[in-house]
Formats: structure tokens, C-alpha cells, sequence
């Protein structure tokens, strides 16, 4: 075989890094696009000169290998789709950049595809759809153009690409697909594209490619495990042929990893900081000795957190991995898309807390740090920073087994006619699940007081006017069970992180979730303790505007730690009930405080299951023991809403139903009603109200009243209509007042038409409909 490859990997590398921009620039130039206030040239500038910064800043830190085709204006899985020509017939347009968006975000008559959680993170890419006559055509224009860009800047870069058997493991049968296809089925046809894209690229003078497979760190049959070792031995036999770097991350590669040890690729990336394939202090080496005579890519650097890495034992690792597997390269144990930029710029935090953080631009100094101190060989010292330490804490004192036994409610159907004579609902009742779109006005001031520039008094103002809005919209439109729609919340977990003791947040830690979309994870860094009530008295003013029920609305336990940076001295499952203990005392003052509803959402619950199988259980057993901790101090006559987005809820039905929560609301309109197939096979046993969301959220379009009551006919066949309940997807926050109007009136609409058709007698095919409800 021939190639035209280099003999050696760069001594340090990160595997991918942070995209949106330290202020957030692209967001800002993307929303201007999909507004209509800039055009393509003003978007691809700044698109550019992110690009650009990233590379000549990661060059200055002294990072050897450098990263390129990790920028995306949406999802770089979407960006896979496109590259191997994988567009569905009915978004190809003459403009790109529209199908495009069409994909990513819908378009007049066109929801777009499926979006869902990559892998146990709080990223969401694009489901992309593959059948048996999917065409494939190669088109490489990205890739090689951000070769060429940081060409122009005197840099060499390695491009990076979503591997084969990872894009297809994670696509779905596009509609129509026969029944037992999956789209690894292609596989074959997948790894010809592949196979003439690293042509193209090695005709370019690249020399090395990164193919993403974090898919092999979760279970895999022998026919997946067999279709690695079939794509990589064909592609790494290729004549002409960058070098290849199969990365995988999010845990230990287990099985996989002597079938990648077989192929003839040149280097691969293990994750050394979760589950550890390579632990010195143990004294053992695992399997990393098959990849004798490989490259590895030590990720011991943490890429998912933001504590300072421990440099002796990340150093000691290095050492270990060199003596057993031969040439080591320092790096991180997954792309830094997940962490924010740069922890100098947070002057607010504690220095004592900040001095043992690290976001992306400190982690990239630890690496080259570390690549430094490996090749000095062992023994070599040098000024080191303290490992990260636990702050003081009690927590002997707040260990969940401390906790009274829970004597749980009263079975859902004795709390069912409670609640049915307290809040006396209509058949399919309409509400929202939380929060209504936050204006400009409500940000800007918001950001006013924290700057200091009006006061508390002026700010809350603006924040009861708000309410008093939100609760006439939905007052007109009819829904049945309100909100007070969150204006004073920056954010569903930030703003429970701001009022518990035990965290911290920052100013410029954003990170992507989708899109343009980006949060501030907190920081829990110490013990949690609710020092008063959080949301209490807006509920309770919501409540006093209106004589129909107002939801109160508390983010769950688990999803408050999963996205959040976790401390890293306790078990997850002991910080989860410290959190849960917080809502419990919440759900108790609003119901004292008359709150009939209350929501406590749990979207995070599929995004921590761990990958493995052999762990899934006992996660989900302390999870959901952690929510009912939770809510069931709660009175029979309450009624506790919980809600799930865009996470592949469908996996975990049991777990969900085992939640005991009175209604569950569900995303399913961009999903096509997967969760409701579920129902309808009977994997969960659900006894108690859903909510399949009738309306997508994270598309600008708005559903007809005809598609919503298409949608509730096909939720009527896997669930009584005594227990269906009408809600969009998912908060409405990122949308606009008048989309959100102009869907809530069509929902409320079909509602109604179907009700009327119930109470005929025209539907209602179970026959399980009361015909007084």
C-alpha cells in the first residue's frame, strides 16, 4: 500500500472546540439571517472569521494539531448528511444554505427532520433519514475549503468528520422504508463515499483525517462490531489516503477495541477520564496493548467538565499508555464543544472557585502542558497548579440513605377523581409546558439590573406585566391549564441554580445546544440547600389573575445536575438527592400556597442513562427514586405534570411510567410520534395522562389546526381520551409572540373540534371516554 500520509502525529491535539463564538456571534448572526436583517455574505464573514480566531488562537496556545470542519452553522451530524449528499428528495432546493435550514428548522409546509440528544450530553444534532434507495454523492466543498482557509494563515489542520458506522447508527429509516431495514444496511455504500472523499482529501496534501466514532463506546452486536472492522479495513486500505485517526469518546471503547486494533488505521483517541481503559493507580492496563504500534490519542484531559485536570495522574497515564501501546499523543478525552471558552473572563466568581476551573482555553494549556512534560520523559517536574479540591462540605450529613422512607401517594386512580373534582378539566385539556416567548424588553432589563443600572422594584414591575400578558393570551385563546410563563427565568436550570446554595453561574459561559440556541451550565460546586422559596409568589400572583388552574413550574432533580458542571468528590446519585430534597421543599410551599398543578420537568432523565447496558438499571432506579423523593410529599388532590423533550424518551417508558407523575407531556410532532408507538406496543404501560406534543417549538413554522387534529386522532388510538392531553413540544421561549399565538389558536381549535366530535360520539374508539368528562 501506498500513501501519502506523514509518519508521525503532532505531539498534542484537541479533538474538536467550541464553535458559536466567545461572545455568541454566531448566534447573533444567524438569528439576523433567519430574520432577513443581514444576508448570506454577512453571515458567512462571521462564520469566517470565528473560524480563523479559533485556529490562529489555538496555534498561540501551542497546540500541535489543530482541528478543522468542526465549525457548523447548525450540527456538524446535518453537515455529514450534506457532505454525503444524504438531503431527503423533498428539502433539495436550488439554494443550499435554504435546504439547508429546512432541514435544521422547517420551512412554510415542511417540518424539518428529527433532532435528538448526541449520545449523554445536552447537545442535540439532526437525525439524518437514510433508506435503501437513499443516493449518495460526495460533496466536499467544506472540508476542503476550511483546509484552504487556515492554509492562507500559514496552519495545517486535520479535518474532522462524523465516521461511517457512527452517522448511520445514529440516522433512521427514512419513511417509507421496508420493514427490518436499517440504515446500516448501506454501509457499503456509505464507505465508497468515504473512501473517495479521503482521495479528494489526500489529493489536497492533507495529512491526517479524524473519523468520530464515539458510537463504539456503547453496547454493539457482532454484526456492528463486524461492520467496523469490514469499513475501517477497507478504507484503511485504500493506495491513496490521509493517515487516520478513528476518535471515539464518552467512554471505554470495551469490545471495540480489538476490532479497530485490527485495522491497518494509524492512530485512535480513547477517552481516559470516564470508565478508564488505562488506570495507573490500579496498576492495570487493560486492553490499550493491542494498539502496540498504533498512535493513541490520550484523551486525559476532561472535555464534558470544567475542573482543572489533575496533572500528576493525567501524566502518570500518559506514561502508562506509552509503556504498553508506543507512541502517545496528549489530548482531550472528547471535542471542547461541550465547555464554555475562557475562565479569565469570569472576574464575578470566587477566585478561590475560579482557580479550579478550566474551560476550553485552559484545557488546550493543559494539554500542551502536558505534551511538554511526556516528552521530558518520566520524572519530569514542573510548576504545577493544585489539583482541583472539594470545597468544604457536610455531606455525611446529607447522604440519601439519612432521609425518613417515603410512604408515596395514593394510587393514580384514587388521586385521579381527587384532582378531576378539584380542577373539574374538559376532555383533552390545552395548556403549554412552561415558558412563553422572553421579549427583548424583559432581557434587556434583566441584564440592566444585574449591571446595576435600575432597580429591583422597576425590574419586577416589568416582570408582573408580563404575567398579567401571558395570562390574558392564554385566557383568550382558551386553554384550560395555565402558565405564568417564566419571565423572570433566564433559564430553566440557571434560574434554580441562582436561588440554591451550592452553586455558581457565570457570565460568558455559554454553550451550544442546538442551533443558535446556548446555555450557561451552573457550577455545583458544594452542598445544595434551598436557603427560601423560588417561585412561590409569581405562581401565586399568576394565580390570583385567573379562577383557572396555574401550573407552578419547577425543573426536576436530575436534569438541574445533568446540566449543570457537577462536583466531582460524591456520587452523582448523592448530589441528584441533595437537589431533590430543594424541589420537594418547593412543591410543598406551592401547594400551600394554593398551586393545584405543579410541573416538574425531567428532559434530562434518557440524557444521563449510561451507555452500557450493565449500568442502565441502577441508574434509573436512583432517578427515579430521586423524583419521587421529589414530588410525592405532594397531596392527593395536586396534581404533579411532568415533561420530556428530544432525548429518545421512547427508550425509557418504564422509567418514565415508574415516575408516577400524573400527566406526562412528551415531544412527538418532530419525532413523528415515536414515544406514542411505544404506548401503542405496550413498553411502558402508561395508566396515567400523556401529552404527545401536537406543535415543534424549534421550528418557526406554525401547524394548521387540521395537522394538530391529525396528530391528536393518531395519539386517540394508544391513548384514552380521558387521559390525552393537548401541549406544544416543548417550552415556547425562542419563539416569537405572534407564532406563538397564531399555533396556540390553531391547538386550541383542534382541540375543540375533536372534543365536540368525542362528546357525539363520532371518535372515541376504545370506548373509554366518559361521555360526562
Amino acid at each position: 500500500m501506498t500513501s501519502s500520509f506523514p509518519a508521525s502525529f503532532p505531539e498534542s491535539t484537541v479533538l474538536g472546540y467550541p464553535r458559536i463564538g466567545p461572545d455568541r456571534e454566531l448566534k447573533r448572526a444567524l438569528e439576523a439571517y433567519w430574520e432577513g436583517r443581514s444576508d448570506r455574505a454577512a453571515l458567512e464573514r462571521t462564520a469566517r472569521r470565528l473560524r480563523e480566531d479559533t485556529w490562529r488562537r489555538l496555534a498561540e496556545l501551542g497546540l500541535g494539531g489543530l482541528p478543522s470542519n468542526t465549525f457548523s452553522y447548525y450540527d456538524h451530524v446535518l453537515d455529514t448528511a450534506v457532505l454525503l449528499g444524504a438531503v431527503p428528495e423533498r428539502y433539495r432546493n436550488d439554494d443550499d444554505l435554504t435546504a439547508y435550514f429546512a432541514m435544521a428548522r422547517g420551512a412554510d409546509g415542511l417540518p424539518p427532520l428529527r433532532m435528538t440528544k448526541w449520545f449523554d450530553t445536552n447537545y442535540h444534532y439532526i437525525v439524518p433519514e437514510i433508506g435503501p434507495d437513499t443516493v449518495f454523492s460526495l460533496d466536499a466543498a467544506k472540508p476542503l475549503s476550511e483546509v484552504r482557509e487556515a492554509r492562507a494563515l500559514g496552519l495545517e489542520t486535520r479535518p474532522v468528520l462524523v465516521g461511517p458506522v457512527t452517522f448511520l447508527l445514529l440516522s433512521q429509516a427514512a419513511p417509507g422504508s421496508p420493514d427490518g431495514f436499517a440504515p446500516l444496511d448501506r454501509l457499503d455504500d456509505m464507505v465508497e463515499v468515504y473512501g473517495r472523499l479521503l482521495g479528494v482529501l489526500a489529493a489536497e496534501g492533507v495529512g491526517w483525517v479524524q473519523l468520530d466514532e464515539p458510537a463504539l463506546v456503547a453496547d454493539r452486536t457482532p454484526a456492528e462490531l463486524a461492520a467496523v472492522e469490514a469499513a475501517y479495513g477497507r478504507l484503511g486500505a485504500l493506495a491513496e489516503r490521509p493517515a487516520l485517526l478513528v476518535a471515539t469518546y464518552f467512554g471505554s471503547l470495551g469490545e471495540a477495541l480489538p476490532v479497530l486494533a485490527r485495522t491497518p488505521v494509524e492512530a485512535v483517541a480513547l477517552d481516559l477520564t470516564v470508565d478508564l481503559t488505562v488506570d495507573p493507580a490500579l496498576g492495570t492496563a487493560g486492553d490499550v496493548g493491542l494498539l502496540a504500534g498504533k498512535t493513541v490519542v490520550a484523551g486525559v484531559v476532561p472535555g464534558r467538565d470544567v475542573w482543572r485536570t489533575d496533572r500528576d495522574r493525567a501524566l502518570a497515564t500518559l506514561h502508562a499508555v506509552r509503556e504498553r501501546a508506543g507512541r502517545v499523543v496528549a489530548g482531550t478525552s472528547c471535542s471542547l464543544l461541550h465547555v464554555p471558552y475562557d475562565v479569565e473572563r469570569e472576574t464575578g466568581l470566587d477566585p478561590a472557585l475560579r482557580d479550579r476551573l478550566a474551560f476550553a482555553e485552559q484545557k488546550v494549556a493543559e494539554v500542551v502542558a502536558l505534551a511538554a512534560l511526556l516528552a521530558e520523559g518520566p520524572g519530569a517536574d514542573a510548576p504545577r497548579r493544585p489539583a482541583p479540591q472539594a470545597q468544604p462540605h457536610a455531606s455525611g450529613a446529607r447522604a440519601t440513605g439519612d432521609r425518613a422512607p417515603d410512604e408515596g401517594r395514593a394510587p393514580y386512580a384514587v388521586r385521579a377523581v381527587a384532582q378531576a373534582e378539584r380542577l373539574k378539566l374538559p376532555l383533552l385539556p390545552v395548556t403549554t409546558i412552561g415558558s412563553f416567548p422572553q421579549t427583548g424588553e424583559l432581557r434587556r432589563a434583566r441584564a440592566a439590573l444585574a449591571a446595576g443600572e435600575i432597580g429591583e422594584e422597576a425590574y419586577e414591575r416589568l416582570v408582573r406585566a408580563e404575567i398579567e400578558h401571558v395570562i390574558a393570551v392564554q385566557e383568550r385563546l382558551g386553554l384550560d391549564v395555565l402558565v405564568h410563563g417564566e419571565p423572570e427565568r433566564n433559564d430553566m436550570v440557571q434560574y434554580f441554580a441562582e436561588h440554591l446554595d451550592g452553586f455558581a453561574v457565570t457570565r460568558h459561559g455559554w454553550v451550544q445546544s442546538y442551533g443558535s440556541r446556548c446555555t450557561r451550565p451552573p457550577i455545583l460546586h458544594g452542598d445544595v440547600r434551598r436557603p427560601e422559596p423560588i417561585t412561590v409568589r409569581w405562581a401565586r400572583y399568576a394565580q390570583s389573575l385567573t379562577s383557572r388552574p396555574v401550573k407552578g413550574m419547577l425543573t426536576g432533580p436530575v436534569t438541574i445536575v445533568a446540566w449543570s458542571f457537577v462536583r466531582d468528590d460524591l456520587p452523582l446519585r448523592d448530589v441528584v438527592f441533595q437537589v431533590a430534597d430543594a424541589v420537594r421543599e418547593e412543591v410543598r410551599d406551592l401547594e400551600e400556597a394554593g398551586i393545584g398543578v405543579v410541573q416538574v420537568d425531567e428532559p434530562a432523565l434518557r440524557e444521563l442513562l449510561p451507555l452500557r447496558r450493565d449500568g442502565q438499571a441502577a441508574y434509573l432506579e436512583w432517578a427515579v427514586a430521586a423524583y419521587r423523593w421529589a414530588t410525592s410529599g405532594a397531596a392527593d388532590h395536586t396534581q404533579i405534570h411532568t415533561h420530556l423533550c428530544y432525548s429518545d424518551a421512547d427508550e425509557i417508558l418504564a422509567a418514565i411510567d415508574a415516575l408516577d407523575a400524573d400527566v406526562t407531556s412528551v415531544e412527538s410532532a418532530r419525532s413523528r410520534g415515536r414515544v406514542i408507538a411505544g404506548v401503542t406496543s405496550g413498553a411502558g404501560g402508561f395508566g396515567r395522562g400523556l401529552g404527545p406534543g401536537v406543535y415543534d417549538i424549534h421550528s418557526p413554522r406554525v401547524p394548521g389546526a387540521d395537522e394538530v387534529e391529525r396528530l391528536l386522532e393518531e395519539a386517540l388510538r394508544a391513548v384514552p381520551a380521558d387521559r390525552l392531553w393537548v401541549n406544544p413540544d416543548c417550552g415556547l421561549k425562542t419563539r416569537s409572540h405572534e407564532q406563538v399565538e397564531a399555533a396556540l389558536a390553531n391547538v386550541t381549535e383542534a382541540a375543540a373540534r375533536l372534543r365536540e366530535r368525542l362528546h357525539r360520539g363520532e371518535a372515541g374508539r376504545r370506548g373509554e371516554t366518559r361521555p360526562d368528562s
